[in-house]
């Protein structure tokens, strides 16, 4: 289907645009692009920010795509940027993802006409898959981040005979070693009555693992992480799994079912069992539960970790571009590329485009 023309318009509410982001959010199959994302980080981060929320039609007035965008800055520059950003791991135009490098071509037409008034439009961890959004959007490219992909037309067992041999004998061994020496169960929250509970003990083994080092879990994002939970859980979406040893809670995995995959989102586990390796071992059950229930695509999401890489079967990325128009919007994108490149200390000094 072509798209051409879009016809866009602004919106200043997002309950304008609920009914259609609704049906559009399953059509892109992301979480991160769902109206449930949207509307619980705008309840938490959108601090009575002004909303720029750009509707595309196509010629025969039907709505086939949303761009999220809100002002994030005034000064030095008025900035741009997509709803979501920040917990989400990728983010991009709300549209089936055919639709998608035409509603990005769409946008960058009407920034360039100043529909959007701004100087900088910072659109952050655009899916780099097939041929990218990136270049769809076009701007100054900022930076790509990892985003591993494990693919597999299969199930488990088919998937680890794919794999080399010393990494099939770990997965089995690991599990029979912990099952052998310890009580476990594997347990998948279903229900409204135990999500708080299954939630909170992901936070507090996330934190026991990682300590300060992790913002993941920060206030106010534990509590909008489980705001999304219980919309996702409401939706079917939800994956919070729980690897109880000897009766107490060992590992937990947080993600997300839609759009035909997995999207593996966050995880924590007891330091006090490194040596069981009791967080390798709940992700092969992840990625086990995913492959033989159907999932083709397990997403491993943002960053290159060395365990992504045992499971991953390709890393495409995602991107981060940046529009610039005038003198000043383009100094500022200049800026931000200079310190993107630069040294720690240097970065701390000039700062980075898009704090929040």
């Amino acid at each position: 289907m072509s798209l051409e023309p879009l016809e866009l318009d602004l919106l200043t509410r997002l309950e304008d645009a609920r009914e259609d982001w609704l049906r559009l959010g399953e059509g892109a199959g992301n979480p991160f692009s769902t109206w449930e994302w949207a509307q619980a980080w705008w309840t938490h981060f959108g601090e009575e920010r002004e909303l720029l929320l750009v509707r595309l039609r196509s010629g025969d007035g039907r709505v086939v795509a949303l761009v999220p965008l809100y002002v994030a800055r005034t000064k030095p520059v008025r900035m741009v940027r997509l709803i979501g950003h920040g917990p989400a791991d990728q983010l991009g135009p709300v549209c089936a993802r055919a639709d998608a490098g035409a509603a990005m071509t769409a946008l960058r037409q009407g920034f360039r006409e100043r529909i959007l008034g701004c100087q900088v439009a910072l659109l952050e961890r655009l899916p780099a898959e097939d041929e990218g959004l990136a270049p769809a959007a076009g701007g100054r490219f900022l930076r790509r981040e990892p985003s591993p992909v494990l693919e597999h037309e299969g199930d488990f067992q088919s998937f680890l005979a794919s794999r080399s041999r010393n990494f099939r004998e770990q997965v089995r061994r690991r599990e029979r070693r912990l099952a052998r020496d310890h009580s476990t169960e594997l347990v998948l929250t279903t229900s409204s009555e135990t999500l708080e509970r299954d939630y909170w003990t992901l936070v507090e083994l996330h934190r026991r693992r990682w300590g300060e080092g992790s913002r993941a879990f920060e206030p106010p994002r534990d509590r909008f992480h489980l705001e999304f939970a219980a919309a996702a859980l409401d939706r079917g979406w939800l994956r919070l799994w729980t690897l109880q040893v000897d009766g107490r809670p060992a590992a937990a995995w947080l993600g997300y079912r839609m759009g035909g995959a997995e999207w593996y989102y966050q995880a924590g586990r007891d330091p006090a069992l490194e040596r069981e390796a009791v967080g390798f071992v709940l992700m092969a059950h992840t990625v086990r539960a995913a492959l033989d229930d159907g999932m083709h695509r397990y997403r491993l999401l943002l960053g290159g970790e060395a365990y992504k890489d045992r499971f991953a079967t390709s890393d495409p990325g995602v991107d981060t571009v940046a529009l610039a128009h005038g003198v000043r919007g383009r100094a500022a994108v200049a800026l931000a590329r200079a310190a993107a490149s630069a040294p720690a200390p240097l970065r701390r000094r000039v700062g980075r485009l898009g704090r929040v």
